[in-house]
């Protein structure tokens, strides 16, 4: 099989500075999605899901929970060669530094790789949100005999100053690519897109971080000590001297950036039709299961909701929202546009009742959310008041942050009683 000559490689990202602080106490791919998964679990799943069962993720910040969430979640038999191993940034008498890029942290790692039969190297991020068939993108590489295959998707004019963009042939072998192109320069860089890419207005092909590499050609190329980056350095200065395919993709596909993209990826769950579609049989999205008990909704309209299992929900009334596993939610309460993470535990009630908890765990009774964040194992008091909105201005506090309107209450936070935000 085609399969099982193919090392899957999940990039974790950097400190993650972007969606902190989130990332504060966790690294990015770990970070919680869609109340009951983790961000490192759509990479995953897509592997598994594609036939591709050896995987690595590499990562260097924060990496406790990443492991132990891996360790817990990815089990196959003892039969098989398939695995899922956390690789954090080590010293070794070779190399003293932490990762410096994408391509220096494949290439602190190889000695880990080559101790496994394998023909490509499928290079992933461990931050985005999209279901793909990499089979179809690795069968498309071997045809055309390719030596580097990169996945492309088209964007908009708007988009296309936030991505390397790049140009193809008519037998989709890459010619040229441009990082983060200048507006004035866009004009040069269309290409030919299907016709339905055409009426959205996206006529440029951009990248989507995701590679293939013939192993041969990636273990020349990782001799380079000077090359510390695959989008910046590796792409741009091989694609004349190896033949690059590219591999349009045109489903959902979104880079989670920002607090913002984040946001909104989450947010977008709650659509009648979301364009991320977690309930497609045969594009599974694979996590730690839990056997928790089922939710507990009494007395609140639930509008445009998505609910994980074990919560025990009173509030009057939650719209538009995504609320995360063991989620507790008070009588009278309102929650609008807010994504709640969730707890990792329960309260026991002989804590509850001897009164040793000043504040529960989850949100107080007659509280008002709206456009919020959050995060895992939070404690918000009674009468709250937390109205996000482009009125904020960014602020930081102990507490939370304001990004771009979006109020994110820091994981463990406690938020007396009558806060207003």
């Amino acid at each position: 099989m085609i399969n099982n000559k193919v090392l899957a490689i999940i990039l974790g990202g950097g400190q993650g500075s972007r969606l902190y602080p989130l990332t504060e106490k966790r690294s990015k791919p770990a970070v919680p999605i869609a109340g009951k998964y983790r961000l490192v679990d759509i990479p995953i799943s897509n592997c598994i899901n594609s036939d591709i069962k050896r995987m690595f993720v590499l990562t260097q910040f924060n990496s406790a929970s990443l492991n132990r969430h891996i360790k817990n979640t990815y089990h196959f038999s003892f039969f098989s060669s398939a695995f899922v191993d956390v690789l954090a940034a080590e010293q070794t008498p070779d190399n003293k530094t932490w990762f410096q890029g994408t391509a220096d942290a494949v290439r602190q790692s190889m000695h880990h790789f080559l101790r496994h039969e394998f023909d490509f190297v499928l290079i992933l991020s461990g931050d985005q949100l999209y279901q793909m068939d990499y089979e179809l993108m690795i069968q498309a590489h071997i045809e055309n005999e390719a030596k580097i295959s990169i996945a492309t998707i088209p964007v908009n004019a708007a988009d296309a100053t936030s991505f390397g963009i790049l140009k193809s042939d008519d037998k989709n072998v890459i010619t040229s690519f441009i990082e983060k192109p200048d507006t004035s320069l866009l004009p040069d860089w269309t290409s030919d897109v299907s016709d339905d890419m055409k009426q959205q207005n996206r006529h440029y092909l951009a990248s989507m971080g995701i590679y293939i590499f013939n192993r041969d050609l990636l273990i020349e190329l990782m001799k380079n000590p000077d090359t510390n980056d695959f989008g910046k350095e590796i792409i741009p200065q091989n694609i004349n001297e190896h033949k690059t395919l590219s591999y349009q993709y045109e489903g959902y596909w979104t880079d989670i950036g920002n607090i913002d993209s984040f946001f909104e990826a989450n947010i977008g769950l709650t659509k009648d039709i979301p364009q991320f579609d977690l309930y497609d049989k045969k594009k599974r999205i694979y996590t730690r299961a839990r056997m928790l008990p089922t939710s507990k909704i009494a007395g609140t309209v639930l509008e445009k909701t998505v609910v994980a299992e074990g919560c025990i929900i009173s509030a009057a009334k939650i719209e538009q929202s995504v609320i995360g596993i063991r989620s507790r939610i008070g009588n009278e309460t309102t929650i609008i546009n807010t994504y709640m993470m969730g707890c990792d535990f329960y309260e026991t009630l002989a804590e509850i009742e001897n009164n040793k908890i000043q504040i529960l765990m989850g949100i107080g009774e007659r509280c008002f959310i709206k456009n919020a964040i959050i995060d895992k194992n939070c404690r918000i008091g009674d009468d709250v008041r937390i109205n996000g909105g482009k009125h904020l201005e960014d602020t930081e506090t102990d507490t939370y942050i304001i990004k771009d309107g979006i109020v994110v209450i820091k994981k463990g936070s406690v938020i007396p009683a009558g806060s207003v935000i």
